[in-house]
């Protein structure tokens, strides 16, 4: 069966992408090597918050048209997996952060003695946060129920897809390097820690860019997810028990309670960074079809899926 699009890539930025076109009316088919709850994606923290991710002239527009949307689906939390939740950026000062900024509401600078843990400086905000399998299983709902169809299917290039549709969108992040294949790409690696919830309600990050270290916690209903790590060039799929220990220990000196919970599990991402930062180009196909590339999110595709995928979506009706 043709159809007007089909978007290989299954993450967040694939299922926005296609549901954005799907809601132009196009007929929309995804191509996903993996099920929607074991993609890279599935991993992140998923804290609304522009994070490791160029360019910045578009970053800003890109986080906030995503906001917006969050904001929605936020009403209806058990679905969506969305929440709004309030926590502390530490290390981070108001005046250091773009214009988008501005147009977040509730960001204020904390007084040395509000900031918890070892830290004096800190940011108070209340942010979407998102139960990433719970949001992902929703939005594939959302684009089925809206006539797309999901399928799992691996690809060795595009020309497969190119047969049965005029356009291909190439939501495939990391794997990117190799079907476009593009170099600029690069693993930045994140390890996380599931533990059961002492009772925190309340989310905090702080990171070390130098030491390639970060330090925060997402609560849930059922679990704490720590994190974390951002280490450029590391491939490794698999856990690393002194790196998990390591993150237990860090997020303990915020929150000496996570120290005694109890470990439920543990979670290895590939985020998809690049050299330039997120590419958003259409480049023509052999035989007049069109190949739409919106790939190299970094740390960040869950923050800007939306209004990339706004983007994208202009390059595919334009």
């Amino acid at each position: 069966m043709r159809s007007d699009v089909i978007v290989v890539g299954g993450g967040v930025v694939g299922l926005a992408t296609a549901t954005t076109l799907a809601e132009r009316g196009l007929r929309v088919r995804i191509w996903s090597r993996d099920a929607v709850t074991r993609t890279t994606s599935a991993v992140a923290g998923a804290l609304w918050w522009p994070y490791r991710i160029e360019p910045a002239a578009e970053v800003g527009a890109w986080a906030l048209s995503s906001l917006r949307v969050y904001g929605e689906l936020a009403a209806d939390p058990e679905r969506s997996g969305v929440r709004w939740v309030a926590g502390v950026h530490a290390d981070t000062v108001l005046d250091g952060l773009g214009p988008w900024s501005k147009e977040v509401e509730g960001l204020r600078q904390l007084a040395p003695e509000e900031v918890p843990g070892p830290y004096r400086t800190g940011l108070a905000a209340r942010l979407p946060l998102l139960d990433m399998p719970v949001h992902l299983l929703f939005l594939r709902k959302r684009f089925e129920a809206m006539g797309g169809v999901f399928e799992r299917r691996a690809v060795g290039g595009f020309e497969e897809a190119a047969a049965l549709a005029p356009v291909v969108v190439d939501c495939t992040g990391l794997a990117a390097r190799e079907l476009v294949p593009d170099a600029g790409l690069r693993p930045v690696r994140g390890q996380l820690v599931l533990v059961e919830n002492p009772g925190i309600e309340e989310w905090f990050t702080a990171a070390d860019e130098s030491a390639g270290e970060t330090t925060y916690f997402f609560p849930h209903a059922d679990r704490l997810v720590l994190g974390g790590t951002a280490e450029e060039g590391d491939e490794r799929p698999d856990p690393d028990p002194a790196t998990a220990a390591a993150i237990v220990a860090r997020c303990a000196r915020v929150w000496p309670e996570i120290a005694e919970a109890r470990i439920l599990g543990h979670r290895v991402g590939l985020r998809p960074a690049r050299a330039g930062g997120v590419r958003i180009e259409a480049v023509p196909l052999p035989g007049g079809g069109r190949l739409v590339h919106h790939y190299g999110h970094g740390g960040a595709g869950v923050t800007v899926a939306w209004g990339c995928a706004e983007a994208a979506a202009g390059l595919v009706v334009g």
